[in-house]
């Protein structure tokens, strides 16, 4: 555990130090998060914005969860900042636990301020249980992308190889999650294919949310695949040939 904790005491500096990284970790979704409102108030007055506020802020998290985590630890390997952890008698389970660690303080950031812009400036009024568990869903959204992002950065070399991932992982959650239309309406295949996706599981959370008739059943059972999409893939990691 002591090992752990320094590893994740370690990231957290270097994101401190980090000012560029941290500035695009938490600004990007912001201005962007402003540019989606400047586009919403251009849609007819029946549209539903609702619909599609939070599942983008969400999406936001996800992708910027994956990709700036997977290409910080491929930068980590390449600088070869692990393998003198293992020299240092560093476990595998001890790297990956204390990298998970840091990575979260970061991750659990990006949800709040993400999903306190988007509910602000979209003047979005729900209840105190409704907004907590929309807090919760986007934080487990952080967390199954931050492992997703450590998964992935196991199978780059460099930062360049980590983009080919972008069309084959975060792509398909824009089409395939229900976050732009029902995944009923959808062919069988891409129907099944999306439930293996983070998003989709999140994006139920948030539509049963708010809609007033939402099924408290259909909630937690989301919620409990959300955080079994993230314990599995940190059994892979743990898995895995050495970092």
């Amino acid at each position: 555990m002591r090992h752990t904790l320094t590893v994740a005491r370690r990231v957290i500096r270097q994101l401190l130090r980090n000012h560029r990284f941290l500035a695009l970790s938490i600004i990007a979704p912001l201005v962007i998060v402003y540019f989606l409102k400047l586009f919403f108030d251009t849609m007819p007055e029946m549209f539903d914005t609702a619909r599609y506020a939070v599942p983008v802020a969400a999406f936001l998290v996800h992708f910027l969860a994956f990709l700036l985590c997977a290409i910080a630890l491929v930068q980590e390997r390449t600088a070869g900042t692990m393998e003198r952890m293992f020299i240092n008698g560093f476990r595998r389970t001890e790297i990956i636990g204390g990298y998970v660690l840091g990575y979260l303080g970061l991750a659990t950031f990006q949800a709040v301020a993400a999903l306190t812009e988007v509910i602000w400036l979209f003047e979005l009024d729900y209840e105190v249980e409704t907004l907590l568990t929309l807090f919760g869903v986007v934080w487990l959204l952080a967390i199954a992308s931050v492992m997703l992002g450590i998964f992935v950065s196991t199978f780059a070399r460099h930062e360049g190889q980590v983009f080919p991932f972008v069309p084959l992982i975060i792509l398909p959650s824009v089409f395939l999650s229900g976050l732009l239309m029902d995944v009923e309406d959808l062919p069988t295949w891409a129907e099944w294919l999306g439930h293996a996706l983070p998003l989709f599981y999140a994006n139920n959370v948030i539509q049963e949310m708010i809609q007033a008739n939402g099924s408290l059943d259909e909630v937690w059972g989301n919620l409990v695949v959300l955080a079994g999409y993230g314990v599995a893939l940190l059994g892979l990691l743990m898995l895995d040939p050495p970092l």
